[in-house]
């Protein structure tokens, strides 16, 4: 059995057999960017500081930067609330961010000219890992981060090839 441990905002943490975790709904007006980005550094901190498990400075700053890119392209293209999941499995965390809009997001071709809609890009750039998957109501987009620092010194974080 699974043990559960409850944090003081009613959000859950999970630990144990499961990987550790934190699901958050967010109601997607213009406070739940910096409310998500919140609830990262939140979980990390947790994270770090209960279950000894190593996060760096890096991947405290990428992945509050993943997940306001994730919120924000949830917010500005889907109606209604968003649902945010970090979970630690290894030495990835993992942001999922449901919206409930099905077209899936596609990374638009480098336009240093282009003025905004880089999210995407940035996102897929820092993460060692980047999935889309559609859902009978919208879609998830997951992102992981390494939580060490690269011993490569590569800023994504990334394993060298």
């Amino acid at each position: 059995m699974n043990a559960a441990q409850s944090v003081p905002d009613g959000q859950g943490v999970t630990f144990g057999a499961t990987p550790i975790q934190l699901t958050v709904a967010l109601d997607g007006d213009g406070s739940c960017i910096a409310e998500a980005r919140r609830h990262a550094v939140g979980f990390l901190t947790r994270v770090q500081a209960e279950h000894g498990l190593p996060v760096s400075a890096r991947a405290m700053d990428l992945t509050r930067l993943v997940v306001s890119e994730l919120v924000t392209n949830a917010r500005k293209y889907a109606p209604g609330p968003v649902l945010m999941e970090l979970r630690v499995t290894g030495d990835l965390v993992e942001v999922t961010v449901w919206d409930s809009d099905p077209v899936l997001p596609i990374a638009r071709a480098a336009d240093p000219g282009r003025v905004g809609q880089h999210g995407l890009e940035i996102v897929m750039a820092v993460a060692q890992g980047f999935q889309v998957q559609r859902e009978p109501v919208g879609k998830r987009v997951t992102a992981r981060i390494a939580l060490p620092d690269d011993p490569g010194g590569a800023p994504s974080g990334r394993r060298p090839q």
